[in-house]
């Protein structure tokens, strides 16, 4: 997060953090630039910090580190500043090279979106379903119990490849190609999951939704909501409140969605699809909304 020291928290500061907030990013680093403009001063760096924790209280972050930099000079990107010797936090790039993020990895729900389906031949099989895509979130081992979603078949896992050979076990974010013992029919867009640690199957979705079209959203309007592989064609049910970045407060009043506003809303799409929530999940608890007249990208929704 990148701040002006002449200017210090702004809207657009609150905004990005309140989206970064959403998108459960765990770590920030404040950036407060332009520090030469201000003759280096501890001072107005700590009421910057102020300011920025004041607001940020009552977002997600879980860590949050503050470094004072001057990005024309170099200071505190590489080399430790001489001119803000008061600062005794660590550089930029040592901060970046060095922050453990490897724990924010879901490993716990095993999620596979089915991407492509190939049949290849075999002697013993003369009819082989090879499934790929790209793990999502957990671990699936050969041997597992798994089950199709939507559709509820279950079979085991026969082999777990990928371009270098045959696997024991494999984990997100890894593209991989399974087999399953039994040649069910899987189409693209479908789940396999452990049977045991199944998600939600539902028509209807609460997101909070970040608005990125010029042109308002259209409660009347057809949208493709993408999601992992699966793509559905659907509509903004209900706009339940939008969100003020600045005051924190909820309107249920103003209907209006236009370009970077924040809502919570339902959606309603065409076909069953399988979702976590966002906090749990970020792959399968994340949406996309098409325009399905331009093609233009139109929001980004965290699943609730």
């Amino acid at each position: 997060m990148l701040i002006d020291a002449t200017h210090g928290v702004v809207e657009q500061t609150k905004r990005h953090s309140f989206i970064a907030s959403l998108l459960s990013i765990p770590h920030v680093i404040v950036c407060i630039n332009k520090m030469d403009l201000v003759d280096y001063s501890e001072t107005i760096f700590n009421e910057i910090v102020e300011q920025f924790e004041a607001f940020s209280s009552k977002l997600l972050f879980k860590d949050i580190r503050f470094i004072p930099i001057c990005a024309l000079d170099g200071d505190n990107i590489v080399n430790r500043s001489k001119k803000m010797d008061w600062y005794q936090g660590a550089q930029l790039l040592h901060t970046l090279e060095t922050l453990h993020v490897g724990s924010d990895i879901n490993k716990v729900d095993a999620r596979f979106p089915v991407q492509t389906i190939l049949n290849v031949q075999h002697n013993d099989h003369p009819e082989n379903r090879v499934l790929g895509g790209r793990i999502a979130s957990g671990i699936f081992r050969k041997g597992d119990e798994i089950t199709v979603l939507p559709s509820g078949d279950t079979s085991f896992i026969a082999h777990i490849s990928t371009y270098d050979g045959e696997l024991k076990e494999a984990f997100a974010p890894m593209s991989v190609s399974i087999n399953l013992t039994d040649n069910l029919i899987v189409n693209r867009g479908d789940m396999i999951v452990r049977t045991g640690n199944k998600p939600q199957i539902t028509t209807e979705i609460e997101v909070m939704l970040c608005w990125l079209n010029k042109s308002p959203a259209d409660p009347k309007s057809n949208y493709f909501l993408q999601h992992t592989s699966n793509e559905q064609l659907g509509r903004i049910s209900e706009i339940i409140y939008k969100y003020d970045v600045q005051t924190h407060s909820r309107s249920t009043k103003d209907k209006i969605l236009g370009m970077n506003d924040i809502a919570r809303v339902k959606l309603k799409v065409n076909q069953p699809i399988m979702i976590d929530s966002y906090r749990t999940n970020r792959t399968t608890g994340s949406i996309v909304l098409v325009d399905s007249i331009t093609n233009d990208t139109v929001a980004a929704g965290m699943i609730i």
